[in-house]
């Protein structure tokens, strides 16, 4: 299994630092050339792999830690998705009114043709998405939906081998609301620290 971040600003780099933590390769990439931000996956750990954006979408699955408006130029470096799992580590905020109360993530699903589409790792500050998740014996969560069931496991799965527990909310515009914004206001799950004791 292959994983790429897409997005290298504070979110891209906070999820970089956890797969660094664990030994995990992990592709990063930009819009820019890698050389301009090899220096700053350099000093996470030697599994962090700068690469061009036509490389990193190769990957089985990929993190978009983009902003908003810049996901329909990463979803055309590939025809179609069919295969892949793309994670939607973006919020939206303030949202504006032609979204017309269609969860931001249920949008960007439609530029994903074929791809199996989860909401997740979003809700946490990066300073606090970039630290140790296992602490005094337990994990912290990260919250993931999605509006295919079976896209969901494979990703937590991942959130486990990072140190994360995972809550699966459902579907997208039901649990998954309580982590979109909407309008002028943030979900009541998103910044929210919660961490599961270990049973």
């Amino acid at each position: 299994m292959s994983y790429a971040i897409i997005g290298f600003g504070k979110i891209g780099q906070a999820l970089a630092k956890a797969f660094a933590r664990h030994g995990v390769e992990v592709s990063v990439a930009t819009t820019r050339d890698p050389e301009s931000f090899s220096a700053d996956a350099a000093a996470i750990g030697p599994t962090v792999i700068p690469r061009t954006l036509a490389e990193a979408v190769k990957a089985d699955t990929v993190f978009l830690a983009v902003r908003f408006e810049a996901h329909p130029d990463v979803a055309k470096a590939l025809p179609n998705w069919s295969g892949k799992t793309v994670i939607d580590a973006m919020n939206l905020f303030p949202v504006p009114d032609a979204l017309e109360g269609v969860p931001s993530s249920a949008v960007v699903a439609k530029a994903f043709p074929g791809a199996k589409f989860v909401k997740g790792f979003n809700h946490l500050i990066a300073a606090t998405l970039a630290t140790d998740p296992v602490v005094e014996g337990g994990r912290r969560v990260v919250f993931l939906s999605s509006d295919d069931e079976g896209a969901t496991a494979p990703v937590a799965a991942l959130a486990k081998r990072l140190g994360f527990a995972s809550i699966n909310l459902g579907k997208l515009n039901e649990g998954g609301a309580l982590v979109h914004a909407r309008g002028q206001t943030w979900g009541p799950l998103i910044f929210q620290d919660l961490f599961k004791r270990e049973q």
